[in-house]
């Protein structure tokens, strides 16, 4: 399966994670998890990258990563192949360590979602089985940034913490650390108190299962740049729901270009009959140029079941003058050469 192209552009910041293979341990000793900081602080200098959060577990890390350049691939590659380089020297063993490839999710650096990002990193100790609240303490948790941000830990050159306490309106002074402490320790009591510690913040599932995380704004300049690597004829390499939410955005522009060229309202395609011809019209527009589903764009143009959907589409398409549905056609076929003038339909 070819893999999918990331989104990278300079002063991208993402949320980075990755996992062991088969779930198995990648930091079996503080050896490991030591030489993984600092092949990390080395990634960082030859990439120019700022770290603003991090934590190791035992069989998975997460950064929060923002790259001046667009580097992530190369240096994600370097960062990831020479630790397993090490790690298989170290315990004299081979093959690969991480289980495909790493996650790497866009975030938003306003002032909402990069601490929300940062905080998610630093609680994930506290997440795991087996922690002790009443004799283990958070600060104490040595692979993490959290003990930096509150000055009770070493502070790598390749760490930036002041963008986070910033965000949450704190200074990096010994004040503004005690109130981030302040503030993390009343997200612990939450997860303390919940019943499912790993869902105890909705955003979370955004954090963990989103393909990015930030704003409206964000996220058209996210299907923007999305756009412009599909556009490039790399669409066989992307899946799931960037594509998806890439292609449902673009559809709706296609059926307001289209219901514009036939003259009509929300309010007129309300009113139409399922089977109408102008309805067929812009069902065929979106089909040809996006990968949306039938389902999807029946449900859009409330054309219900729509049983004979591909045959009607067929007779659309090679209809001709004074057929059936020929005018609807005729006018969206051309509305997207005045939307999309230097666009290829995509097949």
């Amino acid at each position: 399966m070819p893999r999918k192209p990331r989104v990278e552009y300079a002063g991208a910041t993402y949320h980075v994670m990755s996992r062991g293979n088969r779930q198995q341990a990648v930091f079996r000793t503080d050896e490991d998890r030591e030489t993984f900081l600092a092949t990390l602080g080395e990634a960082c200098g030859r990439t120019g990258w700022k770290v603003h959060a991090y934590v190791l577990m035992g069989n998975h890390y997460h950064l929060l990563l923002e790259t001046a350049e667009p580097n992530l691939v190369a240096g994600m590659q370097w960062l990831q192949s020479t630790y397993t380089k090490r790690f298989n020297a170290s315990h004299r063993e081979w093959g690969h360590l991480f289980q495909g490839r790493y996650k790497a999710i866009p975030v938003e650096p306003g002032k909402g979602y990069f601490p929300t990002v940062a905080t998610y990193i630093h609680l994930n100790p506290v997440r795991m089985k087996g922690w002790d609240f009443e004799t283990e303490q958070l600060e104490e948790y040595r692979w993490s940034s959290y003990p930096a941000y509150g000055g009770k830990g070493a502070r790598p050159e390749w760490l930036c913490v002041e963008r986070v306490l910033d965000g949450l309106g704190m200074a990096d002074t010994p004040a503004g650390r005690r109130k981030y402490a302040e503030y993390v320790g009343q997200r612990v009591d939450e997860v303390r108190h919940s019943d499912k510690p790993w869902k105890a913040d909705e955003s979370w599932q955004k954090i963990r299962r989103g393909w990015y995380l930030g704003g409206e704004g964000f996220r058209r300049e996210m299907l923007d740049r999305l756009g412009e690597a599909i556009g490039k004829g790399k669409r066989e390499s992307f899946s799931g729901e960037e594509v998806q939410t890439h292609d449902e955005a673009r559809a709706e522009e296609l059926i307001a270009a289209g219901m514009k060229a036939l003259g009509l309202s929300n309010a007129d395609l309300d009113a139409m009959i399922k089977n109408s011809p102008e309805k067929y019209a812009l069902a065929w527009l979106v089909r040809r140029n996006t990968c949306v589903g039938n389902g999807w764009i029946k449900a859009r143009l409330r054309m219900g079941k729509a049983t004979n959907f591909s045959e009607l589409l067929k007779k659309l398409e090679t209809s001709k003058r004074g057929g059936w549905g020929f005018e609807a056609y005729f006018a969206v076929k051309t509305s997207i050469f005045r939307t999309y003038p230097y666009s290829v339909p995509y097949y």
